[in-house]
């Protein structure tokens, strides 16, 4: 089929950001963070930012502004789009469609996914290139985020290859997380409108299963993550989930941006979560968070129990991040001379296991099972050190989230946590934190032992902690970079649609 030779461009560059969830509107975990961030940021650049996800159960607001039929393997649904107004002039535009995404949560219940996610996210991906298509200008270039969006990139080599407003329009595929790779059964493919030509081993197939994933990366003109480490990682045996020789062979296609966080959002001069504002110049409301937290979580609160350090974790309880480590170290945590707090939910086993261990020493470790923003806020303003032991990280935000905090990060050398965090060190004045190597409990004890040391020495503690708060890890950043990827794809489809 012949691709669109020539395509009519708006003066001001365009952007199609497809994903499953943004910040805030819904959320399960980092990938909304970036998606509530980026679209402002490529806004503020110049760039007619357009975000689409889906409208889940309990979504409010938003103007109606289009509907029309999405058809998918011969099941048509009615969809509805709403449009919602972000900051500097970017949007988010919430595709409402009862059937598909009117659950109880965002992807399956808490023992299995959705039956039909394949169809779900196909959909969502049909939709946003449907909506695409009956602009008068086309879209300069589509952004697909993670596997939910991984077949967008594919139906536009295929569906929209010779379509009058979409043919020939680049696209980029940004992989979050290579863990969750969108496998389903073979006999999804015709129900999904895609041929059986695409059913190999180039394309979408992936150890006798379509991968939603393998179809994203394959098919996008370039393909990023969310850090330069695990862009590298991710090509090798131990990190690259089966998909490291599929990456190797798009290598001259990947790039590593670091993301960036929300500096307006997570702001402790300005953050409205905390009791009292501070800076890296005057840190004292970062001591008065610290009494909040503790008070919030019903543990000693007196002068000699402020004193202790206070180690925090906000994480899910997942083994990716380091919760089997923390559970072989349930009798070394209680005994030493820091006080823990817990925000997070996730497996039963450890979800139990920080229960069981808070009620065994109610006066070291608190948990609360759950996601709470305000407390997070709270958190990362109030504890002393942070804890991300990962076996693996693509990026992390909350490393970045607690250096701007003055909260120390404890983390594992993988991934993003290596981007953004450098080990202390006598007589380094670029540390920020405290790294370690091994996936091994006793290696995550002796960086936590090295942090408990350093924090004796309030003049040294201090310096780290100035240290951290002075990084730069804004979206703004992190934008200029998406944008030189946007307009590498738009030469690279220029080429060779010329």
């Amino acid at each position: 089929m012949a691709r669109a030779r020539t395509r009519p461009q708006a003066r001001q560059p365009s952007v199609l950001l497809i994903g499953s969830e943004a910040q805030p509107f819904s959320k399960t975990g980092g990938l909304a963070d970036v998606l509530g961030a980026l679209p402002s940021a490529l806004a503020r650049l110049g760039w007619e930012a357009t975000l689409v996800i889906p409208r889940y159960r309990g979504g409010v607001g938003g103007v109606p502004v289009d509907a029309f039929p999405v058809t998918v393997g011969g099941a048509s649904f009615d969809v509805s789009v709403h449009e919602v107004p972000l900051d500097d002039g970017a949007r988010a535009l919430l595709v409402e469609c009862p059937e598909l995404y009117d659950r109880d949560a965002l992807y399956g219940s808490s023992t299995a996914d959705y039956p039909d996610n394949a169809r779900r996210f196909g959909a969502l991906s049909r939709a946003a290139l449907e909506w695409a298509a009956r602009r008068a200008v086309p879209i300069s270039v589509v952004h697909a985020h993670d596997w939910q969006a991984g077949l967008a990139p594919v139906y536009l080599r295929t569906i929209y290859e010779s379509h009058a407003t979409l043919g020939g329009t680049p696209s980029v595929f940004t992989i979050h997380n290579l863990a969750y790779q969108g496998l389903f059964e073979s006999d999804w493919l015709p129900r999904l409108d895609l041929g059986w030509d695409r059913f190999t081993v180039d394309h979408l197939e992936y150890w006798g299963r379509l991968s939603f994933l393998k179809g994203g990366i394959t098919d996008a003109d370039l393909v990023t993550t969310v850090s330069p480490r695990y862009a590298q990682e991710i090509q090798t045996a131990e990190f690259g989930c089966g998909f490291d020789g599929i990456l190797r062979r798009r290598r001259h296609a990947l790039v590593g941006i670091l993301n960036g966080i929300d500096t307006r959002a997570w702001d402790p001069a300005s953050d409205r979560f905390l009791p009292q504002p501070f800076s890296a110049a005057d840190l004292q409301g970062k001591a008065v968070a610290k009494a909040a937290v503790l008070a919030r979580f019903g543990l000693p609160a007196g002068a000699r129990a402020r004193r202790r350090p206070l180690v925090a974790m906000i994480s899910r309880m997942v083994d990716q991040k380091g919760l089997d480590l923390l559970f072989a170290l349930a009798d070394d945590l209680p005994n030493l001379d820091a006080t823990f707090v817990i925000l997070g939910t996730g497996e039963a086993r450890y979800q139990d296991f920080w229960t069981r261990l808070a009620t065994a020493h109610p006066g070291r470790v608190a948990v609360h099972i759950g996601f709470d923003e305000p407390l997070a806020h709270l958190i990362e303003a109030g504890a002393d050190m942070f804890l991300m032991p990962s076996q693996f990280e693509p990026c992390g935000l909350n490393q970045m989230y607690s250096l701007r905090y003055g909260t120390v990060p404890i983390v594992r050398e993988v991934g993003g946590l290596a981007d953004t965090v450098r080990d202390h060190a006598p007589r380094r004045r670029t540390s920020t934190g405290f790294v370690f190597q091994d996936y091994t409990p006793a290696a995550l004890l002796g960086a936590l032992a090295r942090a408990l040391r350093l924090y004796a020495d309030p003049p040294k503690w201090l310096a780290l902690q100035q240290a951290g708060m002075r990084q730069d890890f804004s979206w703004d950043r992190s934008a200029r970079e998406y944008v030189k990827i946007y307009q590498r794809a738009m030469r690279k489809r220029a080429l060779a649609d010329g």
